[in-house]
């Protein structure tokens, strides 16, 4: 599987991001920033493997109404191909710069969506959460991942480390 993170540039340097940490630990990973790409960069970038398929992981989002968005194309679970055919792209960036991202880029708007449900509670303590399920981008890939590859137990080590990450930056705020 391959995986695209694209970061809105004010996440750039935050020390509590976790988008760097995803792509470093994550071999074959790409991250680029921006919060408008070009539209022949856009969609160079989002050619999937040979024979295979991209996909938006972002959330069901009735309220993207409002923002006059097409309603994005069905994902059929059935039609996935196997993971390593398959490119997973991230958007990194609070939920406001994120849908921001999206209204700005149409060709994110016509990839079919991954919305993830029954997530855990977030293990992102260092910043809120607005809504019961708001995962970090870390943590939502990561059970994007154990999803698609229904392989929960592969990127349980990932997310132990990133416990740890986001104790050190509890201590580092508590001093």
């Amino acid at each position: 599987m391959q995986l695209l993170i694209l970061q809105h540039p004010l996440e750039v340097g935050q020390a509590k991001g976790s988008a760097v940490l995803l792509q470093l630990s994550l071999p074959g990973s790409r991250l680029e920033v921006g919060e408008v790409f070009a539209e022949a960069a856009l969609q160079a970038l989002l050619q999937p493997p040979s024979g295979g398929r991209t996909v938006l992981l972002y959330p069901d989002t009735p309220e993207d109404q409002s923002l006059q968005l097409a309603a994005p194309p069905q994902l059929d679970p059935a039609l996935l191909p196997a993971a390593e055919k398959l490119l997973l792209v991230v958007l990194d960036g609070t939920w406001r710069k994120s849908r921001k991202m999206l209204y700005l880029n149409p060709l994110l708007q016509q990839l079919p969506r991954l919305a993830l449900h029954d997530v855990p509670a977030s293990r992102y303590l260092i910043r809120k959460a607005h809504r019961p399920g708001q995962l970090s981008t870390l943590e939502a890939t990561c059970h994007a991942l154990m999803q698609l590859e229904h392989n929960e137990g592969r990127y349980l080590p990932l997310l132990t480390a990133f416990d740890g990450f986001v104790a050190q930056q509890l201590a580092y705020g508590g001093r």
